[in-house]
């Protein structure tokens, strides 16, 4: 594609960052500047000369400037082929000027719905001459350059001021791409508003969208390129998240920390300090205190080993007591609401450590939906917003649990909601203290974290594992007596579980020959 020269630029923007600036280097290079509403006024009070559109139309902007661009005289200026006789033949019968640049950004729909907007609202803030022009740019990139982002505003003036107020063929082409991906991310924002408004759960058309946030060093594994974008929302965590020191975050980062915040935030700051430690989207250990550095160090105590290299989230502000304790071992990535001064001058000593605050923490019981890629397709379901309802229970066994292992019970299930199944977590005194995640044998989940809490013990020079007098979780229902006796032969005093299986009745006998405490949720929490 050839070089095109600017001539006559059309800017209509509802982000005004950076376009008065834009437009003066423009009209340096003798750009004819035409204009729109509240864009036009900006424009002229930085002293700059504007066209008006309806100077171009003939006709005033009307119906509260729903209709003012979608005119032939806009459309054909940016539409018309500029190499085609007829195209500039009609051009030049019709009085249509040619526009060699459009800048537009669209009405602010996303952040009008986010800030509580009505639906009247939402609906007069959807744009519609604005993908329009953008569109029509876009197709004949040939010979017109869109500007959808001001981010891309260096990279024009660069370039005319480079090729003598012309843009290249190269550089329309990826503004045309990225004003498609703008107006299709734009248009799949609304349609997901709708179907919301209609409670329409599952749309037989789905948009998913998001704006890069970064290009990452590669994805899971070196051979695999990757990148981080964000959607429109606003939950905390680490697309909210500033990076206050450390290395580059890598894909496993990102997901390993996303996990970990997720899992930490059910526990309410307010009721007691919570630490994570996470390894491959698994907690490591997890646990509840008085303050951040007890919640750490009993959690790192559940699995000393596999925390290296881990990372470590945490409910409430980061002070330097607990930052001490964290940067005593090698740590991937600490995550939390906030930190103070000290605390940020402690983990400064660790380069390459991650330090990241959010600002806040995600609400648990908030709806929203996950999804994944599959061959051909993707899964979409909605977010496991569910907790234990404690008036919910139902004691099947014999024996009640003491208040302590209730409290204990209730938070060993919390965490199996944030574990890979099968998984069974055993827990003490608000610590977990044996992990056994993502097995295909349930029994071999609780076989294997009875054996890491042998381990833990070992490390920590206890006479036995903390597993004796624990109590235990199992994410979904135990299908034989056999997975609920290895947890009782690891000390485990207690269990929760949600029931349904054809063979309670078998797996209720086995806990009462045990003498366990036994509770029915009710409620699954399969993550896979």
């Amino acid at each position: 594609m050839p070089t095109r020269k600017i001539a006559r630029a059309l800017l209509s923007v509802s982000d005004k960052t950076g376009v008065v600036d834009f437009a003066k280097t423009l009209a340096k290079h003798g750009v004819t500047l035409v204009s729109t509403g509240g864009t036009a006024k900006t424009l002229r009070e930085a002293g700059l000369d504007v066209v008006d559109v309806a100077e171009i139309t003939g006709s005033p902007e009307m119906m509260d400037g729903r209709v003012k661009t979608l005119h032939p005289n806009i459309h054909g200026g940016l539409l018309a082929m500029r190499g085609k006789a007829e195209h500039v033949a009609a051009m030049e019968t019709h009085g249509i000027p040619p526009i060699d640049l459009l800048v537009v950004n669209l009405y602010p729909f996303e952040a009008t719905v986010a800030g509580g907007a009505d639906f009247e609202t939402a609906i007069e803030n959807i744009d519609i001459g604005g993908p329009a022009m953008i569109r029509a740019a876009a197709k004949n990139h040939d010979g017109v350059a869109v500007v959808v982002d001001p981010k891309d505003y260096e990279q024009v003036l660069e370039e005319i001021a480079t090729h003598e107020g012309c843009t290249t063929g190269s550089t329309r082409r990826h503004l045309a791409a990225k004003a498609f991906a703008h107006t299709g991310a734009y248009d799949g924002a609304i349609a997901t508003w709708f179907a919301d408004q209609l409670d329409v759960t599952a749309p037989r058309k789905r948009v998913f969208a998001g704006t890069r946030e970064a290009k990452l060093r590669y994805g899971e594994n070196p051979h695999q390129w990757a990148a981080f974008y964000r959607t429109a929302e606003q939950r905390p965590g680490v697309a909210t998240a500033r990076q206050i020191q450390g290395k580059e975050l890598s894909y496993n980062n990102l997901n390993d920390t996303d996990a970990a915040f997720e899992l930490v935030a059910e526990f309410d700051p307010n009721a007691s300090a919570a630490v994570a430690i996470i390894k491959h989207a698994n907690p490591c250990g997890v646990a509840v205190a008085p303050t951040l550095a007890e919640a750490y160090k009993k959690a790192l105590a559940c699995d000393s080993v596999s925390a290296f290299g881990g990372i470590v989230a945490l409910n409430a502000t980061l002070d330097a007591e607990a930052a001490e304790e964290v940067v005593k071992i090698f740590t991937e990535v600490i995550i939390a609401p906030d930190a103070t001064d000290a605390a940020k001058d402690i983990v400064a000593a660790k380069q390459n450590l991650r330090l990241l605050l959010t600002g806040g923490l995600p609400d648990p019981h908030a709806e929203g939906i996950t999804f994944r890629s599959l061959a051909g397709g993707i899964l979409v379901q909605s977010r496991d917003n569910r907790l234990v309802d404690q008036d919910a229970l139902k004691v099947v066994s014999k024996r009640k649990p003491s208040e302590q292992e209730l409290a204990d019970l209730i938070f060993a299930f919390t965490v199996a909601k944030h574990v890979k199944s099968n998984t069974i977590v055993y827990a003490k005194d608000g610590a977990t203290v044996g992990i056994g995640a993502g097995q295909m044998s349930r029994v071999d989940s609780a076989r294997i974290a009875a054996r890491k809490a042998l381990d833990a013990a070992d490390a920590l020079g206890l006479s036995q594992p903390l597993t004796i007098g624990s109590v235990a979780a199992s994410d979904a229902f135990f299908p034989f007596a056999d997975g609920l006796q290895v947890v009782a032969e690891a000390g485990a005093t207690a269990v929760i579980q949600p029931g349904g299986s054809m063979r309670d009745d078998e797996v209720i006998a086995a806990a009462d020959e045990a003498g366990l405490a036994m509770i029915f949720t009710g409620m699954r929490h399969f993550r896979h």
